[in-house]
């Protein structure tokens, strides 16, 4: 399958091997072309427009804004080839998801939701699980696709909505367990007892998880290098308090985190991973 992919971050740049090794053929386009040229293998394109030339798209992009000035207001659904299919991987507001269904109707552009769990090296290993919703047809014209960068796909069904909240409301509970290991770890230090010492008791009994292990495991180590940047596990925590809103509900853990997330900002960590806000959690637990 001809495939055109947009967004070019360490997770992008991890999943494009795998599309290649799996015999796809694939052209790129990214706001800073050498990160789209450092890829061997692939065609690097002019504009984003080019990429709707193909069969499938995939986006990868960080936030609405992206997305928004990337494939709406350049112009790329407008000149989409017939028949193509644009499988949004980026973790977005359900408010643009539900913008973005209507214009790819009248684009006559295939659209699938399909955003993932699971970090750069995971996807290199293709480790993804990735939860897919959208029309039944697109969904599994572009399963090859997906089988080449995941180890799951998770079929959520025809409205693609549901995979973005899937993805958000998964998000939020790592935003959670982040929180918890941080205030957890200030109580037992608080006693003498050292976090990394309680962590690995956790994460090898209760909650022998991967995302607690690989977080508890920066907690305990205190390296808080980047991955996920904490401004971004912010903007995600936003989502699903703005889904919240919107159906009534109320998240008085969320705003916890919320307001965790926004002080280590504000105290210099936004370069650091999402992590780091278990350090500011032990901070205010004093």
């Amino acid at each position: 399958m001809n495939i055109g992919f947009i967004g070019i971050g360490s997770m992008g740049a991890a999943m494009v091997p795998n599309l290649l090794k799996a015999g796809h053929r694939v052209s790129v386009w990214n706001r800073n072309p050498g990160a789209a040229e450092a890829l061997a293998g692939v065609r690097v394109l002019a504009s984003p427009r080019q990429a709707f030339d193909n069969d499938a798209v995939l986006t990868m992009l960080a936030d609405d804004q992206a997305v928004r000035s990337v494939i709406i207001e350049s112009g790329a659904l407008d000149s989409a080839r017939a028949g193509c299919i644009h499988v949004m991987m980026a973790t977005i507001s359900l408010g643009l998801v539900d913008e973005l269904q209507k214009l790819h109707r009248i684009s006559r552009v295939g659209y699938v939701s399909a955003p993932v769990f699971g970090v750069p090296a995971a996807a290199a290993r293709r480790e993804l699980n990735i939860v897919a919703a959208g029309d039944p047809e697109a969904l599994a014209a572009i399963q090859p696709v997906l089988d080449a960068l995941g180890q799951k796909t998770w079929n959520l069904g025809a409205d693609p909505i549901r995979a973005n909240v899937a993805k958000i409301a998964g998000n939020l509970m790592l935003a959670l367990a982040i929180e918890a290991m941080g205030e957890a770890t200030a109580l037992t230090e608080s006693y003498g007892l050292p976090a990394r010492d309680f962590l690995d008791i956790v994460t090898s009994t209760l909650f022998a998880s991967p995302a607690y292990q690989r977080y508890g495991g920066n907690i305990a180590s205190k390296n808080y290098e980047p991955g996920f940047k904490l401004p971004l596990g912010l903007k995600d925590v936003n989502l699903a308090l703005e889904a919240a809103s919107i159906k009534h509900a109320v998240l008085p853990a969320a705003e916890v985190v919320r307001e965790t997330m926004q002080k280590g900002i504000e105290a210099g960590l936004g370069s650091k991973d999402w992590s780091v806000l278990a350090r500011v959690a032990q901070e205010r637990a004093g």
